[in-house]
């Protein structure tokens, strides 16, 4: 059966609207993949790219500027991520800039995004690698609400045993909020605290006026010695002289010294008198001689005053020492 010419026609309108349909197909995926763009090749290193994929996007201060090429696992703790970046933002982007992970919204896909550096640098260039920033996961924000929620429910608890044994009157706390007997010993405690503490300010205030005292007036004898520049001087004198004298009295005691020493040290009379034990017996056994003469002697004496010889004569003697005494009376 031969085929019409509408039916031609129908079949070059779907033939043709088919391969422009597929040509911008093929457009439109290759300008997601940026197949029609002139990119260059960014990379950075994390320890850890948080679900990060391939195709995800690339932004700079919030705008699209590519897409993660390549994601390369380096060792256990190292990840290269490649990203293919439009030429023409090549001139915004300093080799300072700083590459971090993070998510499209609350629960959209992972990106990279790069943000600006502090200070002046040079611009990026192909292939360069910039420096990157871990961000805190969401993982690691819940492992660390659990860790505080745990600590605070264990801080809790330990309040309330506390709480508990203030209010059953046990511990020191405990004792001082319920016995009424220690609040009163600790309110007359406080009370003589202060009685205390207005003496020791009044005893000051004393102390205050007496050193003013002392040093305005000039009738005692320490304000004297503080105010007066001449009795300072005398008795500055006094003290120089009783250093003087003290001086001197040394050097007499030296002297003494010297001259004992020389007596012991000697060959003289002194030295003699005392060290030879010969003269001192001699001179005890002279000195009981004479007492022994002595005694004959008084006893010769009175033998005389009682012979019939002698006597007128010691009676005479003894009537005139009376008369003498009379006479003196």
């Amino acid at each position: 059966m031969k085929k019409t010419n509408s039916q031609k026609l129908r079949l070059g309108s779907f033939v043709l609207i088919g391969t422009i349909l597929f040509i911008a197909g093929v457009y439109l995926i290759g300008q997601r993949q940026d197949m029609f763009k002139k990119t260059f090749t960014l990379s950075s290193y994390f320890q850890n790219v948080n679900g990060l994929q391939k195709g995800n996007n690339v932004r700079y201060s919030g705008i699209d500027i590519g897409t993660v090429k390549n994601i390369v696992m380096i060792n256990d703790s190292t990840i290269k991520v490649e990203m293919s970046i439009e030429e023409k933002i090549l001139s915004h982007i300093k080799k300072n800039a700083i590459a971090t992970i993070g998510s499209d919204g609350l629960v959209g896909n992972m990106i990279v995004n790069i943000v600006p550096g502090k200070g002046a640098s040079e611009i990026i260039e192909n292939e360069d690698i910039i420096a990157s920033y871990s961000r805190i996961g969401t993982d690691d924000i819940l492992n660390t609400l659990n860790t505080s929620s745990e600590n605070a429910a264990i801080l809790t608890s330990d309040l309330l045993k506390i709480t508990n044994r203030i209010t059953t009157g046990k511990g020191t706390i405990g004792v001082l909020i319920n016995d009424t007997v220690m609040a009163q010993d600790l309110k007359q405690s406080i009370h003589n605290l202060k009685i205390a503490s207005r003496g020791a300010s009044h005893t000051i205030a004393e102390l205050n006026s007496i050193v003013s005292s002392v040093k305005t007036e000039d009738n005692t004898i320490l304000g004297m010695l503080l105010n007066d520049s001449i009795s300072a001087g005398k008795l500055k004198t006094v003290v120089t002289n009783l250093e003087i004298s003290s001086a001197e009295i040394e050097t007499l005691l030296n002297n003494a010294n010297a001259v004992v020493s020389d007596f012991n040290s000697s060959n003289g009379a002194y030295n003699y008198m005392v060290k030879d034990t010969s003269l001192v017996n001699s001179l005890k056994s002279t000195l009981k001689n004479i007492n022994e003469g002595t005694d004959k002697f008084n006893q010769n004496m009175e033998a005389l005053k009682h012979n019939f010889l002698t006597r007128g004569y010691f009676r005479k003697l003894e009537r005139q020492e009376k008369k003498e005494v009379k006479t003196k009376e």
